[in-house]
């Protein structure tokens, strides 16, 4: 067991300097029952867009807060003691900031074990302790509220959630050991290891309330109130707190290992076993289904420690970094005040693409967007698409009545394209050959306005080249979606030479309007993510071609720690798709390129490879193996995974000598938006330095100095 009083913590002080400290303020509340609660509210001082944290210097501050409140309860000057914070939020976890200047593993372990001394004093100030969940309690915040005796949550909270795991670490203040005791091991399970891997996913209050993690919830209006009444009826007896989802002794038994072997066999199957902290997760929620508390407390200490350290979490802190910095300032973007004002949307086409680019649009933007295709047939086939997956969203209650039949309403179909002729921005989802596209845009620049921006959707094409048969080449920009369309949170935004800041200002505050986190890029081969992407399909088709089992090449590529293998990707883009880019990278870069012409046969297949039931590619189909074209010199997995890491930095490191994107960091940034490259590897580049791919390469590294763990 860990004595925290004895530990000296004034290492930490060191890491103060830059931290906005969250202060603890107490006033005294007399409930109606004459018993008085002593009410904490943690505010930082600055306004919602700077949210609460926890860094050592508020950390100490709020351990001073509560030792103060111990004595008071002993002398019975109080009878309770709740935590709230400022206006929409408790607190947004740990206080990050200063992570890099940690000096060593010992000095992390001081962080974990800081956090337990004063956030787990909560459970022991002598009176029972209330979190009063007012607003977004995320990692460090929701384990205020753990640690806490009851719980309450305003039912307008943005969120709740602790996504230490999505960020390569594990809830290191109570939250895995606390949590699984609580709600049991399967809902904690989703909270601590699932949601975190689905793109962060975060708990509505409701949903909070329904696990059973809030005791209750109130509505915004009167929260306060309410939760001041309700602890009231707590101490006084009037209220009775049933916890349904706490676990009991057969579901710690019985439940507990087996639901702990499934989730180890998904993580498996979805993720492979690269990532770390996942595992350590699970790991710790295994253990917690005994022991004592401080063992638990004991052990994330520990583990939190040896993460914190790692260089899968320095990547992921610059990933992150990347993500919630640079991804809403985007480089290269024109003054927004160029941009034309976009009133409807015009979309040159009416397939499944075309049909969620105008499901967006419509949903985002709520302006008029009308869309065309060759006949009247695929038109309302589009419309009727776009008119069904409102309805679906309406259904799910993500949309009201009146919203849905709104959005209805602005959607429209029609060959006649004049009616394109008020459209101020035009995006086409055509077949993606030249000519085609050519031909779309030299019809539709002669019925829109001057002044209207068009948008070409390529994902490998030159957009100069498609310009080149206009009248106004200035108007056409880039804009490349990624599928699906709704759920992938990249545009690349393609500049060429003759792209008017007005036609790329546009861009950007379209995409933005979209949710969308646009990226600058030059008018280049595959731009980014396809042009590396294909570099990846390249290696492992070359593979193949050489004779080895497609099995062997999945394997291969595990260590990249992609969100799935090559030909598992291959397959759910699609063989066309992916023959395509091959080709076009091909014949643009052909000493740097593999195309075979195996994956045009494929193509031609309806269905190509085997799966087992996590999606894992296992073999290819037998019609595949009839038609695949393979040689008899197989290559060892490590050949396999050299190849795509010198590949991919020798690539990334001629897109910046070209100036496709102004740095390294947004070549990691589209990865991690465009392909869903892991944050364990802060995109491509952090992972090739650390591998030594860089130094292969071209004798250097991306970073200075790489971006790599601390020392232990």
């Amino acid at each position: 067991m860990t004595d925290y009083a004895t530990i000296d913590f004034t290492p930490l002080d060191a890491l103060t300097g830059d931290e906005v400290v969250t202060h603890s303020p107490v006033r005294d509340v007399r409930l109606p029952s004459g018993n008085v609660l002593a009410l904490i509210t943690l505010d930082n001082g600055r306004d919602h867009t700077r949210p609460n944290t926890l860094g050592p210097a508020t950390l100490a501050e709020l351990g001073q807060t509560l030792e103060t409140l111990k004595k008071r309860a002993a002398a019975g000057e109080i009878h309770a003691v709740a935590v709230t914070g400022k206006q929409y939020i408790l607190a947004a976890g740990a206080d990050l900031s200063d992570v890099a200047k940690l000096p060593s593993k010992d000095v992390a372990r001081l962080i974990a074990q800081r956090g337990h001394q004063v956030i787990g004093s909560l459970s022991d100030l002598g009176v029972p302790s209330f979190a009063f969940v007012n607003g977004l309690a995320l990692g460090g915040g929701l384990e205020i509220a753990l640690n806490s005796t009851y719980r309450t949550v305003d039912a307008s909270a943005a969120a709740v959630a602790l996504p230490e795991v999505f960020l390569g670490i594990i809830p290191g203040w109570g939250g895995a050991y606390l949590l699984p005791n609580l709600i049991g091991i399967e809902n904690a399970l989703e909270v601590v290891i699932s949601n975190p891997l689905k793109q962060n996913r975060m708990l509505k209050p409701q949903q909070a309330f329904d696990l059973g993690i809030m005791d209750a919830i109130f509505p915004a209006a009167s929260y306060l109130e309410d939760s001041l009444r309700w602890a009231d009826g707590v101490l006084t007896g009037r209220v009775k707190v049933e916890r349904k989802n706490e676990p009991g002794k057969i579901e710690r038994l019985t439940k507990w290992p087996i639901a702990i072997k499934v989730a180890r066999g998904m993580l498996e199957s979805k993720i492979g076993t690269v990532p770390r902290s996942p595992y350590v997760a699970l790991d710790l929620l295994d253990k917690a289904k005994s022991g004592t508390k401080a063992e638990g407390f004991a052990r994330e200490d520990e583990a939190l420690a040896d993460l914190i350290t790692g260089d899968q979490f320095a990547a992921s802190m610059y990933a992150f970094d990347l993500v919630q910095k640079r991804a809403k300032r985007p480089v290269g973007a024109p003054d927004k005040a160029l941009a034309k004002k976009v009133t409807k949307v015009g979309v040159i086409g009416a397939g499944l693409m075309a049909s969620q680019f105008a499901l967006l649009f419509v949903r985002r933007l709520r302006v008029p967007v009308v869309i065309t295709d060759l006949d009247q047939g695929r038109v309302d086939k589009g419309v009727a698409s776009i008119r069904e997956e409102i309805g679906k969203l309406e259904a799910k209650g993500r949309l009201d009545g009146d919203t849905a039949n709104q959005l209805r309403a602005l959607v429209h179909g029609t060959t006649d394209r004049s009616e394109f002729a008020d459209c101020d921005f035009v995006i086409e989802a055509v077949f993606e050959e030249v000519g085609v596209k050519q031909d779309v845009f030299s019809a539709i620049e002669k019925i829109v306005a001057d002044d209207a921006i068009l948008a070409t959707n390529t994902s490998s094409l030159s957009v100069a080249e498609i310009a080149s048969v206009l009248q106004n080449p200035e108007r056409l920009v880039g804009f490349h979606f990624f599928n699906p369309v709704a759920v992938m949170p990249l545009i690349e935004v393609v500049k060429t030479d003759a792209t008017s800041d007005a036609a790329l200002s546009t861009a950007f505050v379209v995409a933005k309007g979209l949710g969308k986190n646009a990226v600058l890029t030059a008018d280049a081969p595959g731009f980014v993510v396809n042009r590396l992407l294909a570099k990846v399909m390249g290696e492992a088709a070359r593979a193949v071609y050489e004779g080895t089992p497609i099995t062997v090449v999945e394997k291969a590529f595990a260590p990249l720690g992609l969100p799935m293998g090559p030909f598992q990707l291959i397959d759910l883009v699609g063989w066309k798709v992916a023959a395509h880019v091959q080709d076009t990278m091909a014949h643009a870069f052909p000493d740097r390129f593999f195309s075979s012409e195996n994956f045009h046969e494929l193509a031609a297949l309806p269905e190509v490879v085997e799966k087992d039931k996590g999606g894992r590619v296992t073999g290819w189909s037998k019609a595949a193996q009839k038609v695949l074209v393979t040689g008899k010199t197989p290559v060892a997995p490590e050949t396999i995974l050299a190849r795509v890491q010198d590949g991919l930095a020798q690539e990334i490191k001629i897109m910046l000598d070209e100036g496709v994107v102004p740095e390294v960091q947004d070549i990691d940034l589209c990865l991690i938006l465009g392909a869903g490259w892991p944050f364990i590897d802060g995109g491509a580049s952090p992972y090739l330095d650390r591998e030594g791919a860089s130094d292969r390469a071209f004798g250097d590294t991306f970073h200075h100095p790489p971006i790599r763990g601390i020392e232990a």
